[in-house]
């Protein structure tokens, strides 16, 4: 009795437990089949299963191939399995997952242990199911019911990814994915960040140490935890020797090792951080709507991938910049040099009223007093914080400097750095080679070619002249008064106050003579010149005033450079580019800046006549200590100088480039005292020389001194020799004698003498 009552409760209780389990495993199917069909919450189509959100930056090249930056959300770069090191692969395997080749996304086994284990001996996650993670579920739910909603719409996706991808891509896409902090997304980027290597160049420990951040990147960091990352890194690796991925000796011998890394932040090496950025990004944008509206297909600039080819040469680039430092390091001493003995530094003539108006407008636009006025401070509280000092990264032109200063006095020392741009452009295309915005784009992020508009001064008269021999037909030996000129209350003056007599428009542009810029546009009337120079480029407002004629009209580098182009393109001009092709991530072309924008602003023989006529601005007039930089050849320019010397300009063309350099500061009232330090024939002009002296080095390049403008096929004249005015006559047949027999030393020497004592202050 007592033995049958026993067995029948055994058999009650063999029924219930298997009762129970089939019940078990029904819910679990049931759970497993609504997750499956979305009825739990929705899951990614199969497009997104099959094309999954790997956001991957666009790559910039220059017009040589070479990776100029990044655009980019995240910084990633994709890898390939072949990229991976064994030991890469290994050691994720031994940690993560060992029956990772055997599963088809979910491991019974380890799941079996995680729930029996309540957790505390792993998670039971499969790769795959880490990678559905990473790819649609997102960061782990702190609510218990939502992560276990979490779980089981990773296992759904798990098995999804396993029926559509190998265990090797799988791999792949889980190391591109991953984020391994400091804005290192993915493998690659990981290896450059903390090991400053290729992924495939990771030796074993490396290989561990990225590994044991897997499981938390933040508390297995080695830039911040070395002793933790270590003991996660020995984890590994005796994962790795349990599992037999590494012999004894191998595995005790690389325990000893000490966790090193060469921990640098890749943001700055890779984004492209440079002053043509902005514009570049317009251009590309442009591009892709395009694309949108001819193909339906849209594009992203930080996702997508894309493939952009540039104009920019690195090397020209290059030597841009260093041009602009060389000069302006040795100008920047001067100019602390006078400002010694200002108590105002570094502003000249103003009322101390109107400098703290400066200051204070300055002080609305940095971030700290927007961060200050969000926390709710008044105005007076505001500038006390202002004026309490502070540690301070100071831009020096000999690097970085950390000083005690107040937020307030660093605004004024910033305000005497002297700011530079410069631009490249190739005539008959348009392509921009170099693009120099300012003097240090960590500290300085105003781009001085596209964004700054500034008094252009005499740099404006190459306009006004072609427009007077386009439109009066005037030529090169056309005589102009040098009297004294008014018109109504306008009456503008040569710098060096000499009046009388006549001179030709070649002389009159060559030394940039005022009173004949005067009578020019009295004669055109400005409305010609602005027409003129609107169909050069420029685009912004030019006010309808005669003295427009000298330079009062405010515009960007850019600009004028680009208007200046269309007298090296015999009279046609092409809109700057930087933009030469777009490629989409699998190489397809998706834009080709092939039909160049050009139009014919004047004719080709007008074109030629100004480039003559700049000529002459070089070999005697306001340019021409060129010669001291040893640069010869077919070199047409002009200089330019503001009021109080404010600015400094000079547009130079050789026949294949045409270059423009701006100089100034900040702030329209930092400036030299006097115009023989403030003109722009020495602000500006020793960059434009500097720089076009390392072009024509490099034998690798296509610019030297055996080029020549190009003369129209009928073209008869012969504008060189003019009857002159007596006062230039003699010292310039003697300078062309010196150049016929190229003693460059002694026409140095005439060239210094005529500017102390014929040409002095001329250009203003």
């Amino acid at each position: 009795m007592y033995k049958k009552s026993i067995k029948s409760y055994f058999s009650i209780l063999i029924f219930y437990f298997w009762f129970l389990f089939f019940i078990g495993i029904s819910i679990i199917f049931v759970i497993f089949y609504a997750a499956c069909k979305g009825y739990l919450g929705a899951l990614p189509s199969t497009k997104d299963i099959e094309n999954p959100a790997m956001e991957v930056g666009s790559e910039v090249y220059d017009s040589n191939g070479i990776l100029l930056g990044r655009f980019f959300s995240e910084n990633r770069t994709l890898i390939t399995y072949k990229q991976l090191p064994k030991d890469l692969v290994y050691a994720l395997i031994a940690k993560e997952d060992i029956r990772f080749k055997y599963h088809s996304g979910i491991d019974a086994k380890s799941l079996l242990r995680a729930i029996l284990s309540l957790g505390k001996r792993g998670g039971g996650s499969t790769i795959s199911q880490q990678l559905a993670k990473l790819l649609f579920t997102g960061p782990s739910a702190k609510n218990k019911l939502q992560r276990i909603h979490q779980k089981l719409l990773e296992w759904v996706m798990a098995i999804e990814l396993e029926k559509r991808y190998t265990k090797e891509e799988i791999i792949t896409m889980y190391y591109n994915k991953f984020d391994f902090l400091y804005n290192a997304k993915g493998i690659e980027t990981a290896a450059h960040t903390y090991f400053n290597k290729k992924v495939s160049e990771l030796n074993l420990g490396e290989c561990a140490t990225l590994v044991g951040m897997l499981e938390n990147p933040s508390l297995y960091n080695p830039k911040n935890y070395p002793k933790r990352a270590k003991k996660q890194r020995n984890l590994v690796l005796f994962q790795m020797r349990k599992y037999n991925f590494l012999h004894a000796h191998r595995y005790k011998k690389e325990l000893e090792k000490p966790v090193k890394i060469n921990f640098k932040i890749q943001k700055k090496d890779f984004e492209l951080l440079t002053y043509y950025g902005e514009f570049l990004k317009k251009e590309i944008q442009e591009a892709l709507d395009e694309h949108e509206n001819k193909t339906g297909q849209k594009l992203n600039l930080y996702s997508s991938g894309l493939k952009i080819y540039t104009s920019i040469d690195a090397r020209m680039q290059d030597y841009a910049e260093k041009a602009v430092k060389k000069h302006l390091s040795g100008l920047q001493i001067l100019f602390n040099h006078f400002q010694k003995k200002n108590k105002n530094a570094p502003f000249l003539n103003i009322s101390q009223e109107k400098t703290k108006r400066i200051l204070i407008s300055a002080m609305h636009r940095t971030s700290l007093y927007q961060d200050l006025k969000q926390k709710g401070l008044a105005e007076e509280e505001i500038l006390d914080k202002f004026q309490k000092p502070q540690s301070i990264k100071l831009f020096t032109w000999n690097g970085t400097k950390k000083v005690s200063m107040s937020p307030w006095d660093f605004i004024r020392y910033q305000k005497s750095i002297i700011q530079a741009g410069l631009l490249s452009i190739e005539p008959s295309t348009g392509f921009i080679k170099a693009w120099v915005g300012g003097i240090d784009f960590n500290y300085f992020q105003y781009d001085h070619v596209a964004q700054t508009q500034r008094q252009v001064g005499s740099v404006f008269k190459p306009i006004l002249y072609a427009t007077a021999i386009n439109e009066l037909h005037y030529n090169p030996c056309t005589k102009i008064s040098n009297e004294k000129f008014h018109l109504g209350k306008w009456s503008p003056r040569n710098s060096n106050g000499k009046y009388g007599g006549t001179l030709t428009l070649k002389d009159g542009l060559a030394l940039s003579v005022n009173t004949i810029s005067a009578r020019l546009i009295s004669q055109i009337t400005p409305g010609p010149v602005i027409r003129l120079a609107k169909k050069m480029g420029i685009k912004s407002m030019i006010p309808e005033h005669p003295s427009i004629a000298l330079g009062s009209a405010d515009l960007t580098l850019y600009e004028m450079t680009a208007a200046f182009n269309t007298f090296t393109n015999s009279g046609f001009y092409v809109k700057p580019s930087l933009l030469v092709k777009i490629e989409d991530e699998n190489g397809n072309l998706i834009k080709e800046n092939i039909d160049l924008s050009r139009r014919q602003v004047f004719s080709e023989d007008v074109a030629y006549i100004m480039l003559k006529l700049m000529q002459g601005v070089v070999k005697y007039g306001t340019a021409k200590r060129l010669y001291k930089y040893n640069i010869t050849g077919d070199i047409a320019g002009k200089t330019g100088t503001t009021n109080e010397n404010s600015d400094g300009w000079f547009i130079g063309m050789v026949p294949n480039l045409t270059t423009g350099v701006w100089v100034g500061w900040e702030d329209r009232f930092s400036h030299f005292e006097n115009i023989k330090l403030g003109q722009g024939a020495n602000m500006a002009l020793p960059i434009w020389a500097y720089y076009m002296k390392s072009l024509y080095e490099d034998i690798n390049l296509i610019y030297n001194d055996q080029l020549f403008f190009h003369k129209p096929k009928n073209y008869q004249y012969n504008w060189d020799r003019c009857e002159e005015n007596h006062v230039f006559k003699e010292e310039k047949n003697f300078i062309e004698e010196k150049e016929n027999k190229n003693s460059l030393k002694e026409i140095i020497d005439i060239d210094e003498n005529l500017n102390n004592e014929n040409n002095k202050d001329y250009d203003k």
